[in-house]
């Protein structure tokens, strides 16, 4: 299944996405898509539903963030051995975690504000792992059973506040609308390998990212595993499990996002997103 979210902000309903590309209201079977809709009996219930038996959305309505109520959004940083080199940096011997702000979350193809002072705001397209089933201290091998679905993130960061502001990434990570998820949650078993997706990214039609999830230092399932030994992980949780090579940072001279710029992201078989990038009032 592919599950979203449409609607205007904060009043978006859940719906899913039929074989036609249409979207099908389940207004009325569940309240969104969060919480026990996506644990595994949830998404039972909502795998019995005929599609063509539910209503159509009017129109083209606004794609919401795929995924409501996310308790935590959790970060690897330098999971791809290829973007720790070009951003002079080791590749770390155990995943290197960080949270952004839930906070950041936006809808998959709404305008990007740049932060005020931002000077280096930059791009990340990243595999987003959706929890399911509570996850506490999970074996690897079990690991992917507590995985809802996966979807498209935009990891945006703002290098100045990340780098050169003290403290933790957490500040150039966590700006207002830093966090496009979606368009929509692809439920775990229409997606047989993660590790055998490609990822790729464009700014203003130019190409800077075209990676793959198979060069992951840490694999989805080492990285639900390994996180849940810390910290149980909820339904609705994400986990951005890092991004490939070909971020503005890493490229002679360093590249960053300007008033006008546009950004496109796609993730095989997840779909796509697009922002525009305005300025700070």
């Amino acid at each position: 299944m592919k599950l979203l979210r449409y609607g205007e902000p904060g009043h978006e309903k859940p719906g899913l996405l039929d074989a036609d590309g249409a979207i099908r209201d389940l207004d009325g079977f569940v309240d969104d898509i969060a919480g026990e809709a996506l644990t595994a009996d949830g998404l039972a219930r909502l795998r019995a539903l005929d599609p063509a038996m539910l209503p159509k959305a009017d129109g083209t309505p606004r794609l919401g963030p795929a995924v409501g109520r996310v308790g935590k959004f959790i970060c690897v940083g330098l999971n791809y051995a290829d973007h720790a080199a070009e951003s002079g940096m080791p590749v770390p011997e155990q995943p290197i975690l960080f949270m952004k702000a839930t906070s950041a979350i936006t809808g998959p193809n709404d305008r990007l504000t740049l932060p005020r002072g931002s000077e280096k705001s930059d791009w990340e397209v990243e595999l987003g792992v959706v929890i399911g089933d509570v996850a506490r201290d999970v074996p690897v091998e079990r690991a992917l059973e507590h995985v809802a679905g996966y979807l498209v993130v935009n990891d945006l960061s703002e290098r100045a506040f990340q780098l050169e502001h003290g403290g933790q990434w957490v500040k150039g990570k966590s700006c207002d609308g830093f966090g496009p998820i979606g368009p929509w949650l692809v439920t775990r078993d229409e997606v047989p390998d993660p590790q055998d997706l490609a990822l790729r990214l464009w700014v203003n039609g130019h190409p800077y990212q075209d990676g793959s999830t198979r060069t992951m230092v840490f694999g989805v399932a080492q990285l639900v595993s390994y996180i849940s030994r810390y910290m149980s992980l909820h339904p609705g949780d994400i986990i951005s499990t890092g991004t490939p090579p070909g971020v503005g940072l890493g490229l002679n001279p360093p590249t960053y996002l300007k008033p006008g710029d546009v950004m496109e992201l796609e993730i095989e078989g997840l779909g796509r997103q697009r922002q525009e990038v305005i300025a700070h009032d």
